[in-house]
């Protein structure tokens, strides 16, 4: 066994079951990250084998080889429950369940948010109208974040052969990991933050790339919109109706006999022309390219015939080609573990991109074979040819949960040598850990039920939690025809939602916006607009998710440790399931059961939140105060405020933290189209203040030459709300602002305003009772705005 301290706060355990550790190679972690290591100081004995780093001390004994972690005060972090084992093939490791400690991550699992007395396996699987019991699902992300009375831990266990992952499910208490093969390999992540083991694993597996802004947008789907005409009619009624969208999605049926890389010229005679309109339109198109290339020899199919030329295939263990069947019939599988093969794949784009099709839709990439198995049989044969990895064979079964991200690599990296001053989009089913560096994801082929929006929360949060952070869910669900009131419940959910996708399968009933009537689609339609008109806000975040790994999306606990008074994560409440943070500072409070039709209270984390579509400060129902327990005698004491909330069909409760100041612009139709009027900063008086900008292009790699704008805002308000300053900082960058005039909307004034200075000169301003705004110049070299009251009623 080696232990390696890679920083003060990160741990590497490497085990062999022979006296020669196996080759130091990853899929996930980045070689800078796996190569890093600080002094330690070690304090050994006859006993132990033990060290110190500035943040943690670490304890082996040498008889049995249980290993326990601790913080630089003592305190236990994680113990081992048994030593290390090696059976064979196998390897497993157990760990000790403290009584109040929870676990989240994995991707995106079914059940409950917190997978504690759960177990899971590891193996990508085409899980069809897949259920809340459904397991394995798409994707494998053997990483977990451990929460403990406000401190957390995460764990990779970096190996990609089938495993499992058992949260106390079999043994009481105790947390059981085993793997089919391979070797141990185990990353340890202090926090004692979640958001510092987030930022952490992002360090170690790689950040999400800064995405085109338009991926933020709405996008339109559906398997399939048939013809070249049909596209173009649902583009037509997007724009009719004045419903913001940026992207409209092909399925299969574009191509010809469903093969990869073909168009069906009868069905789309003029994909080139189709795309240009669609781009004058201001709409991006993505296009679906399946991994399965038709198996057709000595047939005209260019994609099949340079890649046998190039040995580029997946091989039998008699060393001839595999051959499954999936959508086109009989069909062969590129070898991505091998370099060759991705590049030769990149290039199978080329076409497309000449088209002006924008991004690339990874499906049946686990991979789905149609036959008993779903998949690939383990025998199969890959060859890898992979920097950090020894040239050699290897089956299938050790490949297979990397498969799908390998694919979506060879896309992303496809794109950039085809458009290098461009910023890539792929969405791919099937991924690994740190995939989060190639593709956006999704969950899947979700039903159209009130269960599975409900799930829809909890999955999207273990998937921020496992690196994810532009992530999304069928709109409507992809089984099946929502009633109208699911449909739009799941577009006004989903508008605050990471990728925000309307997709349905074949044969089901309309889920576009306008689909049951105007009455429906006037309320879908406001909640889209909102979601545009908060871009500021949300491309501001995504920046932000590059550089600290924290999602757009995000459990309560994340931002509020500390809201419960024994420090449990408030998401794992049934009263709170329902709800989730986008980014720091607001909350949507949708309920655990959308198809109760019962009022319900909403749980704040914290007092003096500000209603979102009102920026009214919200009346706390005082007799609703939730004791901030989970268990019986724990927590008493601590009380968190709730709101009632009466439940109709055209209202979602979102609201805001106090201290949150929030960029929003002028609504448009798409990310193309540049906002007429001001940008308008949505102040919230409250303690700490502030708030932040960015802003660039949002297309290119432009700003990392500076062709950026940032902005920081920050507010101070006197003990009694009677005045309230707010300063504008200066646009740092060389990217220019959009907008010539600022807005200031101030929220959370006590009494009618009297004064209201900018830099120092009397301003007009606004009142309308709960809110003030001021209209002024570009604040491009700062500003200083001070609102008094009068102080008369609030």
């Amino acid at each position: 066994m080696q232990i390696t301290a890679l920083r003060d706060d990160v741990l590497r355990i490497r085990a062999s079951r022979t006296d020669v550790l196996p080759e130091d190679a990853s899929w996930a972690v980045l070689p800078e990250a796996r190569r890093a290591s600080v002094a330690v100081q070690q304090e050994s004995s006859a006993r132990t084998v033990r060290f110190r780093t500035s943040k943690l001390e670490v304890r082996v004994d040498r008889a049995t080889g249980l290993i326990t972690l601790m913080d630089a005060e003592g305190h236990v972090l994680q113990q081992d429950a048994e030593p290390m084992q090696f059976e064979g093939k196998r390897f497993c490791a157990a760990e000790t369940m403290p009584l109040d400690e929870h676990y989240f991550g994995l991707g995106d699992k079914t059940g409950a948010f917190d997978h504690r007395e759960e177990a899971f396996r590891m193996w990508n699987t085409d899980a069809y109208a897949w259920q809340e019991s459904t397991d394995p699902l798409y994707k494998s992300i053997p990483f977990y974040l451990t929460y403990r009375a406000g401190v957390s831990l995460g764990v990779l266990m970096d190996n990609t052969w089938p495993s499992s992952f058992d949260f106390g499910k079999t043994l009481e208490n105790t947390m059981q990991y085993c793997v089919d093969g391979g070797a141990a390999d185990v990353y340890v992540l202090y926090g004692p933050t979640a958001k510092q083991v987030l930022k952490s694993y992002a360090w170690l597996t790689g950040p999400t790339p800064l995405p085109p802004l338009w991926t933020l947008g709405f996008q339109q789907s559906r398997y399939s919109y048939m013809t070249e005409a049909r596209v173009l009619e649902v583009a037509e009624r997007l724009r009719k109706d004045r419903i913001p969208s940026d992207a409209i999605y092909l399925d299969i049926d574009y191509q010809n006999k469903n093969r990869p890389f073909t168009i069906n010229t009868q069905a789309f005679p003029d994909i080139p022309g189709m795309v240009k309109t669609l781009h004058e339109q201001k709409f991006h198109v993505v296009a679906i390219t399946d991994l399965h290339i038709a198996y057709l020899p000595g047939q005209d199919y260019a994609p099949f015939n340079s890649g046998m030329a190039g040995d580029d295939f997946v091989k039998n263990p008699d060393g001839s080609v595999y051959v499954g069947k999936v959508w086109p019939g009989p069909s062969v599988f590129p070898d991505f573990t091998k370099r060759s093969a991705r590049v030769w794949w990149s290039t199978l784009y080329k076409g497309f991109t000449e088209m002006g099709i924008d991004g690339f839709w990874n499906d049946m990439n686990e991979p789905s074979v149609f036959d008993e198995l779903k998949t690939m049989p383990c025998s199969t044969v890959h060859q890898l040819d992979e920097p950090g990895f020894a040239e050699r064979t290897a089956t299938h079964c050790e490949i297979h949960n990397v498969y799908g991200m390998e694919n979506s690599r060879a896309t992303f990296e496809g794109q950039l040598a085809l458009r290098p001053d461009m910023r890539p989009f792929v969405l791919t089913r099937a991924t690994y850990a740190g995939g989060q560096r190639y593709a956006a994801t999704w969950t899947g082929d979700n039903s159209a039920t009130w269960n599975h929006l409900r799930l829809t929360t909890s999955m999207l949060k273990n998937l921020g939690l496992s690196g994810f952070a532009l992530a999304g869910a069928d709109v409507g669900g992809y089984a099946g025809t929502p009633t109208p009131e699911l449909l739009t419940k799941w577009i006004e959910i989903g508008a605050f939602q990471p990728i925000d996708r309307d997709h349905a399968e074949k044969g089901t009933g309309d889920h576009e916006v306008w689909a049951n009537g105007l009455a429906q689609e006037d309320i879908r339609r406001r909640f889209i607009e909102t979601r545009y008109r908060l871009l500021p806000y949300l491309y501001t975040i995504t920046e932000e998710d590059t550089h600290t790994g924290l999602p757009l999306l995000r459990p309560l606990f994340l931002e509020f440790p500390d809201a419960a008074s024994d420090h449990h994560p408030l998401d794992v409440d049934v009263n709170t399931s329902g709800e989730f943070m986008v980014g720091p500072d607001l909350l949507v409070a949708a309920p655990a059961f959308e198809d109760k039709a019962d009022d319900y209270d909403a749980t704040l984390p914290s007092r003096g939140w500000y209603d979102f579509w009102t920026g009214k400060e919200v009346a706390e129902d005082k007799e609703q105060l939730q004791t901030g327990g989970m268990l019986p005698g724990i927590g008493a004491g601590l009380a968190l405020p709730t709101v009632r909330v009466h439940r109709e069909l055209a209202t979602l409760p979102v609201f805001v933290r106090p201290g949150a100041i929030i960029p929003m612009e002028p609504l448009v139709q798409s990310t193309e189209e540049r906002p007429k009027g001001p940008l308008t900063l949505r102040v919230f008086a409250g303690a700490d203040c502030g708030g932040h900008l960015y802003q660039d292009d949002g297309r290119s790699f432009a700003y990392k030459q500076g062709a950026f704008l940032r902005m920081s805002f920050t507010c101070e308000a006197t003990a009694d709300h009677r005045r309230v300053s707010v300063r504008v900082g200066k646009h740092e960058g060389t990217y220019p602002a959009w907008w010539k005039e600022l807005a200031v909307q101030v929220n959370g004034l006590n009494g009618k305003a009297s004064v209201v200075t900018v830099n120092g000169k009397i301003a007009a301003h606004v009142d309308d009772g709960h809110s003030v705004t001021i209209e002024t110049l570009d604040a491009g070299d700062g500003m200083d705005i001070v609102v008094r009251s009068t102080g008369d009623g609030q």
